[in-house]
C-alpha cells in the first residue's frame, strides 16, 4: 500500500510528511488490521527483567514529544522509544532541518531535540498508560549552562512513566554533547545519574546511547565506566555526522546527522565489538539501517539483544515491522533457530 502513495509522500517536504504521518496515526485513519501481525513465541524476548513480545523497536525521534506512541505500539512495535525529551520546551534548529537522500535510502537531519518539554511529556505519559514496552529518550537543551543537571532533570521528572531511560549522549546536533564520550567527562555525568537515583530510590533501567563515529579504544573506556555506574544497557547507534565519501545524492554534504542504509554495517560492526567487550553482561540494542527481516537478523546476531528503527519506516511505511518479523520468523526457522535469543551474537 505505501509503495503506492510513496511518490506523492516524497513530494512533500520531510518534515511535512513527517506531520501528516502523525496525524494518520493519532486518529487512527489506518486500520490496525492492515499492519497487525500475530507475534509468535519465536520473537518472545526478555530484556530489562522485562518481556518483549518482539525485538523490533522504534527508535527515539519519530514520537519526539510522546503524542502517539500507542498508535505506534499498534502497527507490532516490540518497544517503541519516545524523545529526545528536554527539561524545557524547545523548538529545535531552523527549517529545512530533515532531508531524503533518495538514491542512498538514507536520511540527514539537524532537528536539535524539538519537543515539549518533561513536565508535558510526563504529564501526556501519566494520563495515557503505554499499551506496551515505552522507552523514555532525554537530554540537555541547546542553550543550558550545565549539560549534566538537565540530565539528572530528566531522568527525576520520567523515570516513573517508562519502562527504561535512554541518555542520549549522540546526537552530532547539540553542541558539546558527544564530548560524553571522554571517559573522564562520562565519569561525571553517570556519577551525577548513580547519585539521583540513590537518592530517589529510583528502579528504572538505563541505557545509554552511543554515536558510530567513535574509535576502536574509545569503545572499552566506555564500557568500562558503564559496568562501574551499574548503566543497564547500550544502544548502538546514534546518526553519523561522517561517511558520507560513498553517497551519490546531491544534499549528501548537508549538516546533520546520516541514518538509514549507508550506516547499516557501521553501526553492525560497531555491535559485534561492544558484544564481545560487553561479554553478555548488559543487553545490546541495535539501530542504524534497519528496514528487513534480513537486516535485523544482522544485527542480532552481531550480538544485539532487539534493534530500532526509523529511516526504514520512512522509506517503506508503517507496514515495515509488520513485514521484518515475518522475514525474521522465516529466517530463524529456516536456521532451525527455536527462539531468537539463541540467535543473538552467532556471527559476533
Amino acid at each position: 500500500m505505501f509503495s503506492l502513495i510513496r511518490p506523492y509522500v516524497f513530494t512533500l517536504d520531510p518534515e511535512v510528511a513527517h506531520d501528516l504521518a502523525i496525524k494518520s496515526l493519532k486518529f487512527n485513519f489506518i486500520p490496525e488490521s492492515f499492519f497487525k501481525v500475530q507475534d509468535e513465541d519465536i520473537l518472545e524476548i526478555k530484556i530489562f527483567n522485562k518481556r518483549f513480545s518482539n525485538p523490533i523497536g522504534l527508535a527515539a525521534g519519530f514520537d519526539k514529544s510522546a503524542e502517539f506512541y500507542n498508535s505506534i505500539i499498534k502497527l507490532g512495535f516490540g518497544i517503541v522509544e519516545v524523545g529526545t525529551v528536554t527539561p524545557k520546551r524547545q523548538m529545535g534548529n531552523t527549517k529545512p532541518r530533515i532531508f531524503r537522500l533518495e538514491k542512498d535510502k538514507a536520511m540527514i537531519n539537524r532537528l536539535g531535540f524539538n519537543n515539549h518539554g518533561v513536565e508535558i511529556v510526563s504529564k501526556r505519559i501519566s494520563e495515557n498508560k503505554p499499551n506496551g514496552i515505552l522507552g523514555i529518550n532525554i537530554g540537555p537543551n541547546k542553550n543550558t549552562s550545565n549539560k549534566i543537571e538537565d540530565f539528572l532533570i530528566g531522568l527525576s521528572a520520567l523515570h516513573s512513566n517508562s519502562d527504561y531511560i535512554t541518555i542520549n549522549i549522540s546526537s552530532p546536533n547539540t553542541e558539546g554533547l558527544r564530548d560524553f564520550h571522554d571517559q573522564v567527562e562520562l565519569k561525571k555525568l553517570l556519577s551525577g545519574l548513580n547519585k539521583i537515583i540513590k537518592e530517589k530510590k529510583i528502579d528504572c533501567p538505563i541505557a545509554l546511547k552511543i554515536s558510530p563515529d567513535i574509535q576502536d579504544y574509545e569503545i572499552s573506556n566506555i564500557i568500562e565506566v558503564v559496568f562501574k555506574h551499574d548503566i543497564n544497557g547500550i544502544i548502538v547507534s546514534n546518526t553519523s555526522d561522517g561517511n558520507r565519501e560513498l553517497l551519490s545524492d546531491i544534499k549528501k554534504n548537508e549538516v546533520g546527522g546520516l541514518s538509514g542504509q549507508p550506516i547499516q554495517n557501521l553501526s553492525t560492526q560497531l555491535i559485534k565489538k561492544f558484544y564481545k567487550n560487553i561479554n553478555k553482561k548488559i543487553p545490546i540494542i541495535g539501530v542504524g539501517g534497519v528496514d528487513s527481516g534480513l537486516s535485523a537478523f544482522e544485527k542480532i546476531t552481531a550480538g544485539a539483544n532487539a534493534v530500532q528503527l526509523y529511516t526504514g519506516m520512512v522509506y517503506k511505511g508503517p507496514g515495515v515491522v509488520k513485514e521484518i518479523k515475518k522475514d525474521l520468523i522465516s529466517i530463524l526457522k529456516k536456521e532451525k533457530i527455536k527462539n531468537i535469543t539463541e540467535a543473538i551474537g552467532i556471527n559476533a
